[in-house]
Parts: structure tokens; C-alpha cells; sequence
């Protein structure tokens, strides 16, 4: 690795720590959907390339997130939305693992949009924390939320 992209690597992981810093935990929660999504945007584009090795990684990254929203689930306060929550968590999982046998690349797009709408809807909460409209597009949300 070059000195240039090493630098990169330093200025991410540094930008990333203080986002995460000063981060709210709804914040950190949509943060977590965004790496979930964009790990399985990975396995997709290894799976294109023939590279199951690595296809494997982003899924397993994927499913370490997963794991870790599940967990974090209030089920006293959340009561049978969490119980649901949990269930499709459960039910990506699954999934996930499906598609890591089989390369399964319209799976993959499958948990890629339920992740993705779940998070749109902690987005909307994020904005509406940050003084944002929630009825913002979401490119001006995200804008603003990566503001806030």
C-alpha cells in the first residue's frame, strides 16, 4: 500500500472515530444500517467479480451488524414492535447466510432493502432530533443529519 493510501486509511479512520464520537445513539444506530448496507453492496459487487473469498467477508460483516441491532433492542419498552424487530433481523440473517451458499445476488438485494428502509425510518428520527423537517428529501436530510 502506497503512502497516499495509507494516509486515506489515517483521515477515514480518524473521521469515522469522531463521527462516532459525537454521535446521539439513533445517529449510531442509522451508522450501523449504513454499514450494513453498504457491506452487502460489497458482497454484490464480489460476487460480480468472482471473488467469494471477500463475498464471504462483507457477509459476515453484515451479519456481525445485524447481530448487533438485535441485541440491542429494548423489549421491555418496545414491546411487539421489538418482538418484530427482532423477528426480521432473525429472518436477514437467515438470508444472508442463504446467500452466502448459493451467491444468491437478488437475496442479497432483498436484505439490502429492508435494511434500507429500516433505515430511512431512524433517519427520519435523526432529523427530527437534529431540528431537521423529516419531510425533507433525503439527500437534504442526510446532508443536513451529517451537519447536526
Amino acid at each position: 500500500m502506497n503512502a497516499a493510501n495509507q494516509a486515506i486509511k489515517a483521515y477515514a479512520q480518524i473521521n469515522m472515530e469522531t463521527a462516532v464520537n459525537c454521535a446521539n445513539p439513533v445517529q449510531l444506530i442509522v451508522a450501523l444500517y449504513d454499514g450494513a448496507v453498504d457491506a452487502i453492496a460489497g458482497a454484490k459487487a464480489q460476487i460480480a467479480q468472482k471473488n467469494y473469498e471477500r463475498k464471504a467477508k462483507h457477509i459476515s460483516h453484515a451479519i456481525l451488524i445485524i447481530d448487533g441491532l438485535r441485541r440491542i433492542i429494548d423489549h421491555e419498552k418496545g414491546g411487539a414492535i421489538a418482538a418484530n424487530l427482532g423477528a426480521l433481523y432473525d429472518y436477514m440473517k437467515r438470508r444472508l447466510i442463504a446467500a452466502n451458499a448459493s451467491n444468491a445476488v437478488e437475496v442479497l438485494a432483498e436484505v439490502q432493502e429492508l435494511l434500507t428502509s429500516l433505515r430511512e425510518a431512524w433517519a427520519v428520527l435523526a432529523r427530527s432530533q437534529a431540528g431537521v423537517p423529516t419531510d425533507a428529501p433525503p439527500a437534504q436530510g442526510a446532508k443536513a443529519y451529517a451537519k447536526a
